[in-house]
């Protein structure tokens, strides 16, 4: 097994988990602005509670996105830095599928639709099957307007979770998206403890990467390009 560290700043939220031979121990708090502030000492008090210092990492990994550009290039910077000073491997975790890992484990449920606020009137989306902790991709993540959001047409018949900011938008999605849902919850904030939990199953398939491919997930940025 091994020891690993993760960090988020994604969101309004700032967080950090200790993944070690299975068990997890995380920080979380709403600190809209304040990421940079509250960080580092997050995860000085984290290692603390577990008796470790960083040199016992085996390697360490971040919410690479999508969200809010400023936090993922905090989370990634101070990400980087460790592992670069550690000699250690970096870990890249998708906010969206942590919101959805997370929802699948804390509310049973197995059809997820995470979505995040972009601003500017857009949502960072995806949809997934959750089944036994294993996520599979139904829609891969995109950044579009709430009204063009549709559901993957083979499963427009199941019961949907949806959770993130970005449901917050609601009322501007197309009813068929509305009527599939049961439940929505855009209170929930993507958290360092389930990435924790995704980036030790990536370490263990060795997809670990060198510090300097750290690279946050901005997806605007990317549909830009393309549309240029």
């Amino acid at each position: 097994m091994s020891t690993l560290l993760a960090l988020d700043a994604s969101s309004s939220a700032c967080s950090c988990a200790l993944w070690r031979d299975g068990e997890v121990l995380s920080r979380f708090a709403l600190t809209p602005r304040e990421h940079t502030r509250r960080l580092m000492p997050m995860i000085d008090e984290l290692l603390a509670e577990a008796g470790l210092s960083t040199a016992d990492l085996d390697a360490l990994a971040y919410g690479h996105g999508p969200g809010s550009f400023t936090g993922l290039r905090i989370a990634a910077g101070v990400a980087q830095g460790l592992a670069f000073g550690l000699e250690r491997p970096l870990i890249g975790v998708s906010t969206l599928e942590a919101l959805a890992l997370a929802a699948h484990h804390q509310l049973h449920v197995r059809y997820v639709v995470p979505a995040l606020d972009a601003r500017m009137n857009e949502i960072y989306v995806a949809a997934y099957h959750c089944r036994d902790g294993e996520l599979t991709v139904l829609a891969d993540e995109a950044v579009l307007p709430p009204e063009g959001f549709e559901l993957p047409d083979e499963r427009r018949d199941v019961d949907w979770c949806g959770v993130g900011s970005g449901w917050t938008l609601w009322e501007a999605m197309p009813a068929r998206v509305q009527d599939a849902l049961a439940q929505r919850l855009p209170e929930r904030q993507p958290s360092a403890e389930w990435m924790a939990r995704l980036a030790a199953r990536a370490q263990a398939r060795g997809e670990g990467r060198a510090p300097h491919e750290a690279t946050p997930v901005y997806l605007r940025n990317e549909v830009a390009w393309k549309r240029a």
